[in-house]
């Protein structure tokens, strides 16, 4: 026999408990929808200037049936954020309003109560159910027992905006348990939320494509590098929504520059396999525009997880490992702004090697070739 049934059965006739415990055989607890996605967001959502974003309500429906008439007192199990919210993921949180409650077929207030027994300490026809708390079926403030209890569920979830700015799509999870204590009976819910980072699309004017024209060796130095006239190009960076973002370039033509630092690239080699020289892509903040800033300043920082540089006005060249980004703010040091839509004039500048280091019985192309990647902070 039941242990809770016999002292059930001994101590009801002298009135030591108002509750009535059943086997957890004799109840069920349902959830219409344990696991409530809120999708997949994205950082086109504009935020307002809030320091949290909504990311949305989902409903469910409980319902506790019991055979005989049981304490309906229900308890949910999970972390606290606040006194009001429960913890969803590392910057997330979630309220969960409760309303709409129906005892054996009559509608019943609730009460918010911090134990099984306890007085509410709150009533209400619709209550915020709050941390390490539980609700009770009330009439005139005194619980109630009952065979079925059935009431909706309104959770609405927040994330503070540092966490929608991920680098990597990542989804988020929380669970939490209905636990209906004198019946015996618990259900798990699941909070899941999917974030996707911010996409930027970099472009250049002419496909890329920069034409130094025909040269002869009347044009170049026999014995010193010749500098050509440089030549522009448009950048253009468009991301959906406002994001933090660097610049860095990799060369297609690794090892073929005849100055090889972190600011120049390779022009390939002649038939010989000689360096035909080297050519960088300079950058003025005075020809760049984003947004509504009235101006940019450039700002840089070893692979971003160093410090930013102090933002200046000085032309600077995008770099292979060194991370170049911009700041509307003159001096600042706390690195790149949130940018949506960037443009700026890139100038190339190509060096050609001394002719007499070159094999000048073919005709040699410049075979220069960097790909510009976005990289999100």
């Amino acid at each position: 026999m039941n242990l809770s049934r016999r002292l059930l059965a001994t101590l009801a006739p002298l009135a030591f408990t108002p509750f009535a415990w059943a086997s957890a055989d004799d109840c069920q607890l349902n959830l219409s929808q344990p696991v409530l996605d809120y999708g997949l967001m994205n950082r086109a959502i504009r935020p307002d200037a809030a320091p949290e974003r909504k990311l949305g309500e989902r409903r469910l429906s409980l319902s506790l049936s019991c055979s005989t008439p049981t304490d309906m007192s229900l308890f949910y199990r999970a972390m606290a954020a606040t006194a009001n919210r429960f913890h969803f993921a590392d910057r997330g949180t979630y309220q969960m309003r409760i309303r709409d409650a129906v005892l054996d077929g009559q509608s019943v207030e609730l009460g918010l109560i911090a134990g099984v027994g306890q007085a509410p300490a709150e009533t209400a026809a619709e209550l915020t159910w709050r941390p390490e708390h539980g609700v009770v079926p009330l009439q005139a403030g005194t619980p109630l027992q009952g065979r079925t209890f059935s009431a909706q569920l309104e959770l609405t979830a927040w994330v503070d905006e540092k966490g929608m700015q991920v680098r990597d799509a990542l989804t988020w999870e929380a669970t939490g348990v209905f636990d209906a204590v004198a019946a015996g009976r618990s259900r798990e819910a699941t909070l899941r939320a999917r974030f996707a980072p911010a996409a930027c699309e970099p472009a250049l004017s002419n496909g890329g494509v920069v034409d130094f024209g025909n040269l002869t060796i009347n044009d170049l130095s026999a014995d010193k590098a010749t500098r050509l006239p440089p030549r522009s190009l448009n950048l253009r960076v468009g991301c959906d929504a406002p994001t933090a973002f660097a610049l860095v370039m990799h060369d297609n033509r690794a090892g073929s520059a005849t100055d090889d630092n972190d600011f120049q690239y390779g022009l390939g080699t002649d038939s010989r396999n000689n360096k035909i020289g080297f050519f960088s892509l300079n950058i003025d903040p005075a020809s760049a525009s984003a947004d509504s800033f009235a101006r940019l300043y450039r700002t840089d920082s070893f692979g971003g997880n160093g410090a930013w540089s102090s933002a200046s006005a000085n032309p600077i060249a995008i770099a292979k490992t060194r991370y170049l980004s911009f700041t509307d703010s003159a001096g600042s040091s706390a690195g790149p702004a949130m940018i949506q839509n960037f443009n700026t004039t890139v100038t190339v500048d190509a060096v050609i090697a001394p002719l007499n280091s070159l094999d000048m019985s073919n005709a040699i192309d410049l075979d220069g070739a960097g790909t510009i990647e976005i990289i999100y902070l």
